[in-house]
């Protein structure tokens, strides 16, 4: 039972180690990985998110009451609040900056699942645990998630206003530092030509052109620049490249899908914008391409998901950092604008490593032995086979110390040469002589004590022969019933054991649960 107890306390620590770090010292591990890219203290900090993607109702095809969804929900916030609250925020960044797609099914839901989505939206990424700096401005741009393409939104006008009414303008440009970043509704650009929102995007966009400022700008877009099919994305991307793909409603209606604005919308963006740096969404992975632009490499960065639930297994964020711009005809842009992509917590590699960790805690606890691993005959074996390697070291070491310590005589042969010959010591009888007979005579007392031995497995064995039959003669199925019995045993202590694990680590679990998903 000894063994099976500090199996069970093994163990038990073994879980209390492994919920720490997935809980907790997982995005510990993210925030100590990653670092604003060295900037100086004139530069603006900005941290950039992409793609929370909420799940509701039409995530999964599942009703609003599922148990089901509702705890899908629950554990895709939770990752995203601890990875926002401890990965991202105590960099205290001066700015935070939302590259769309808040929601999954945004221009889909009622306005009560819409506002139910926003309340928790709005609880994920809290501001209310950053004490430094409470108030840090949050900017946001609009996703196909969030709105529609251009042939849902021009038929469903609400959704816009309902967007613009909480998040503030589709359209807008603000500063950090010395650097200018301008926010584009992507969902229009491609729209139907007639568009009244295809129109007004490609006016603001021709009011912002290099003229009107000598700032450098950063173009914000949720949809990627045209890329040509196949193109690298650099070594963070870890799913395959997504080829362009764009779909038409009929009757000029507008886009009902694409995950690249074409190619003349991306060149006409560049060529009036000339942007010093692109950064975009949708695509929920990685990828970093650079641009041919007549006035220079133009690099667009396109950064992953920060949920886990959506389609990315190696969530991240990106911390920028804005400073003063250089001279006019500077030609070195690393020193306006600095990036550093961040990954957060694989969560379903720590899901994984739950389970299989479950797995081997029941093996364990149900193949160990009752009498510890000594039990085993093969252990036996080899502390037997070390014993006798150790006796035999002991014995070579004795008998080469004997002949150090001997006697010797120079003995001249016929020819004069010398040699030195062990004196033959006569050793008296002594006391451990008399010890050693007597030993020798214990011999029998070992026979005898051997007999004696003997006598308790022969009463076992008439005693398993009593039990095989009784008084009247008939036989008893008692080793059937012993078997069972020892398999009920095994089992109630593999359950006992496992409730003792989970008396001391569910609480854990929960306080660790409740600590990161409470508003403080």
């Amino acid at each position: 039972m000894q063994s099976a107890t500090r199996l069970t306390l093994l163990l038990c620590a073994a879980w209390a180690a492994t919920v720490l770090y997935g809980e907790m010292g997982a995005y510990w591990a993210s925030y100590l990985a990653c670092s604003w890219p060295s900037p100086p203290n004139n530069h603006v900090k900005i941290a950039v998110v992409a793609d929370p993607q909420l799940m509701d109702s039409t995530s999964l095809g599942l009703p609003s009451s599922s148990i089901a969804l509702q705890a899908a929900e629950f554990y895709t916030d939770l990752n995203m609040r601890r990875s926002f609250q401890s990965a991202i925020l105590p960099f205290e960044p001066d700015m935070v900056l939302f590259l769309g797609d808040h929601f999954d099914g945004g221009p889909y839901m009622s306005d009560e699942e819409w506002q139910e989505s926003l309340f928790r939206f709005k609880h994920i990424f809290s501001l209310n645990e950053q004490r430094r700096k409470p108030h840090i401005p949050i900017y946001y741009l609009s996703g196909n998630h969030d709105i529609g393409y251009s042939a849902f939104f021009s038929a469903h006008p609400e959704v816009l206003s309902r967007y613009e009414k909480e998040f503030g303008s589709r359209n807008y440009q603000f500063s950090a530092g010395k650097v200018d970043f301008v926010v584009i509704d992507a969902q229009t650009l491609d729209g139907a030509r007639k568009s009244k929102e295809r129109s007004s995007s490609w006016e603001f966009i021709k009011t912002l052109s290099p003229g009107n400022t000598s700032n450098p700008k950063v173009l914000l877009t949720h949809i990627p620049l045209y890329r040509p099919d196949n193109t690298p994305c650099g070594p963070h991307r870890s799913s395959a490249v997504i080829n362009q793909r764009v779909s038409y409603a009929a009757f000029d209606q507008g886009i009902t899908y694409q995950n690249y604005l074409t190619k003349e919308t991306s060149d006409l963006l560049l060529s009036l914008l000339q942007p010093v740096l692109v950064l975009s969404g949708h695509d929920h992975d990685q990828c970093t391409v650079v641009h041919s632009t007549p006035f220079g490499p133009v690099t667009e960065h396109t950064l992953g998901t920060i949920s886990w639930q959506q389609g990315n297994l190696y969530p991240s964020f990106m911390l920028l950092s804005a400073g003063p711009k250089l001279s006019q005809n500077s030609t070195d842009l690393k020193h306006e604008v600095m990036t550093n992509l961040c990954f957060l917590p694989k969560q379903t590699h720590i899901y994984i490593w739950y389970i299989c960790q479950f797995a081997v805690t029941v093996l364990l606890l149900v193949f160990w032995p009752t009498n510890g691993l000594s039990s085993l005959p093969y252990m036996n074996t080899f502390v037997s086979f070390m014993r006798s390697v150790g006796a035999e070291l002991v014995s070579r070491t004795k008998e080469k110390d004997d002949e150090e310590d001997g006697e010797y005589e120079m003995v001249f042969d016929a020819e004069g040469s010398m040699h030195l010959v062990k004196k033959a010591v006569a050793k008296a009888p002594s006391a451990s002589s008399d010890s050693r007979t007597i030993g020798r005579g214990s011999v029998v007392a070992r026979a005898t004590a051997g007999k004696h031995q003997l006598e308790p497995d022969s009463s076992i064995l008439v005693e398993m022969g009593s039990e095989m039959t009784s008084e009247d003669g008939a036989k008893l199925a008692r080793p059937s019933k012993s078997k069972v019995r020892k398999v009920l045993q095994r089992l109630f202590r593999v359950i006992q054991s496992l409730v003792v694990i989970a008396a001391l680590n569910v609480p854990l679990y929960m306080m660790l649960l409740f600590k990161d998903w409470i508003d403080h």
